[in-house]
């Protein structure tokens, strides 16, 4: 197994980023609208990324319906908000081997290409 994806399967640009990852091997695929993420997961995460922050969808519809830009928001607020309500979670989200790889911005995407790559290469 290659490694874990947390996506939402309905969101395009999760299959597209996903269906370049696949070419490299069978990865987990966690549907965080289906089988939303615990306690301990988005804790794990946010370990591994450094804080909740670098976890937090500031794009997500919920994210701007509260109003949450104009709030001071802790790390703990971060958290609750991800553990409350799938949207908040920054996706997709790669767990590789002991690296992980966040949203699908264009460096983040291309790091993540990368990595697979040098990876495939070495095996």
């Amino acid at each position: 197994m290659l490694g874990k994806a947390y996506i939402i399967k309905s969101c395009g640009t999760c299959k597209r980023i996903l269906k370049g990852v696949k070419e490299y091997g069978n990865i987990e695929i966690i549907d965080i609208k289906v089988a939303p993420l615990s306690v301990d997961e988005v804790d794990g995460l946010a370990r591994k990324a450094g804080s909740y922050e670098a976890i937090f969808n500031k794009q997500s519809k919920k994210y701007r319906e509260e109003g949450l830009a104009h709030k001071q928001l802790n790390e703990e607020d971060i958290r609750r908000y991800i553990i409350d309500e799938y949207t908040f979670l920054k996706r997709p989200i790669f767990l590789i081997d002991e690296m992980i790889f966040i949203g699908n911005s264009n460096k983040s995407v291309s790091s993540l290409m990368n990595y697979l790559n040098m990876k495939s290469k070495q095996q």
